[in-house]
């Protein structure tokens, strides 16, 4: 049978990102914490409600709309929860030992004498905030650093990036003043064949790195009943106890916040953690409207190698799910929703350095998400965020710039694999039609799969972005 072609003019809801200067005055701490107004009371227990059975929260909020169910006022695009930390991204001749003992004995080796501040760089969830920045989203990063040279450092590169943080340390007691208090460290470790190895003290310790912190604060609270989007990832949990994750996800549900929720490596072992960990990763894969899993990780929640029927067992599995997206590295990408799979290869590039190509092609995903995108247009600029920043050398700062995502667009070199995703297909025993992001108008003879061509996608994202330059031109 001959294959499908889609040819429509793509289209998405408007959806103006306000610009930072038009966002409502905060008023400031002296550690630039903001403290925006609060608009209503946070109720409800997320994990009552699931146990009591109901697992509902009412219909999902459509994807994009800025106003909640409480009827607030959503003036921030993005806010993350959490693992803010300062990577030090240090050349070694070889990564450090796999033995829990060892690597703390080298770490506390290299933390021995302070490293040069050319070595510094935002880490965490700061990637993923300056990479939505630098697309033209308003964000919120929530979390701890502390009161000294590498919480200032941490600060002043999310100001320059026009990122407000909003801290979570009201309810710290005095004896937080310590070791436990202090900005997170992540020592980022490259050997000679630009292998990665990470470490921290958070690896070794039993209890989250700020176990002293012990409920939401109200200042959180109020970020994110702003934000339109919350993220929310595995690694959170090596700083925060679950409860607080929870009460963040329900506060998040109860504002009309959509959830963005990323296991990562943590996943598999929070899957096997201690009850409370275990209940709230369950919490999360069920409550969030958007999970996003590589490949590995979504085969190690479900048990399903297959990367497209994982996604549908996440989606079966999900109370308020609307994306399961799954990365599949230099293979590209795939989102699952309730109705369709859509599929797009990534670009061709050279890669110097991986570290914040995940958080680069989240932010993608938010902006799509938020601006009502196709999923398959949004596919394609996430792809081109993650793979613009591996050009580059280290995350954080050095993310990519919407420039550089642009022209790789303009580019068009995808990595084309066509044996690759009509095996997938075949194995996945899908029922609904399947979208793929293609050069070719039509080829192959899979009367499921809608091929989408990428030419029409690359003319609707240059044109939306030219013409949000020129907006933004006119107001300054």
């Amino acid at each position: 049978m001959a294959l499908k072609a889609l040819n429509p003019a793509i289209s998405w809801r408007s959806k103006p990102v306000l610009p930072v200067e038009e966002l409502p005055a905060l008023k400031l701490s002296l550690r630039r914490s903001a403290c925006p107004p609060a608009p209503f009371a946070v109720g409800g227990h997320v994990a009552a409600r699931i146990a009591a059975g109901d697992g509902g929260f009412g219909g999902p909020v459509a994807s994009g709309e800025a106003v909640s169910t409480n009827a607030v006022r959503k003036n921030v695009d993005l806010a993350t929860l959490g693992n803010l930390c300062v990577d030090i991204v240090l050349g070694v001749p070889r990564l450090p030992p796999a033995s829990k003992g060892e690597r703390q004995a080298y770490m506390e080796q290299l933390a021995a004498s302070p490293p040069d501040k050319k070595f510094w760089e935002a880490g965490g969830n700061c990637n993923l905030a300056i990479a939505a920045a630098r697309l033209g989203l308003s964000c919120f990063t929530l979390g701890h650093v502390g009161d000294e040279i590498y919480g200032n450092f941490l600060l002043d590169a999310l100001q320059d990036e026009n990122i407000t943080f909003v801290g979570m340390s009201e309810n710290a007691d005095g004896g937080a003043r310590s070791a436990g208090y202090e900005t997170l460290l992540c020592w980022v470790l490259v050997d000679p064949f630009q292998k990665h190895g990470f470490c921290s003290h958070a690896d070794f310790n039993e209890e989250p790195a700020f176990s002293w912190m012990s409920k939401l604060t109200e200042e959180a609270k109020m970020g994110i009943q702003q934000a339109k989007i919350l993220f929310c990832n595995g690694y959170a949990f090596d700083e925060l106890r679950p409860n607080i994750i929870a009460s963040a996800l329900d506060c998040a549900i109860c504002a009309g916040t959509t959830v963005f929720f990323d296991p990562g490596p943590r996943g598999k072992t929070l899957l096997h953690g201690t009850p409370e960990e275990q209940k709230a990763l369950e919490l999360l894969m069920r409550q969030s409207d958007v999970l996003l899993l590589t490949s590995d990780e979504a085969e190690s929640l479900t048990g399903i190698k297959n990367p497209i029927r994982a996604g549908e067992d996440l989606m079966n599995r999900g109370v308020r799910t609307k994306w399961v997206i799954i990365k599949m590295g230099s293979k590209g990408s795939m989102l699952i929703n309730r109705s369709t799979v859509a599929c797009a290869p990534a670009f061709k590039v050279n890669v110097v350095d991986t570290v914040g190509c995940g958080d680069s092609f989240t932010a993608a995903v938010a902006f799509g998400f938020l601006h009502g995108m196709p999923e398959v247009t949004t596919l394609a600029l996430a792809n081109a965020v993650g793979g613009a920043t591996a050009t580059g050398y280290g995350a954080g700062r050095n993310v990519a710039h919407l420039s550089t995502v642009l022209e790789l667009l303009k580019q068009s070199n995808l990595n084309e694999d066509d044996k690759f995703w009509n095996k997938l297909i075949e194995e996945s025993s899908l029922i609904n039609e399947t979208l793929l992001l293609s050069k070719a108008s039509i080829n192959g003879q899979n009367d499921r799969l809608i091929r989408i061509p990428f030419s029409n996608v690359v003319f609707e994202l240059l044109t939306k972005f030219d013409t949000a330059r020129e907006r933004s031109t006119i107001r300054s």
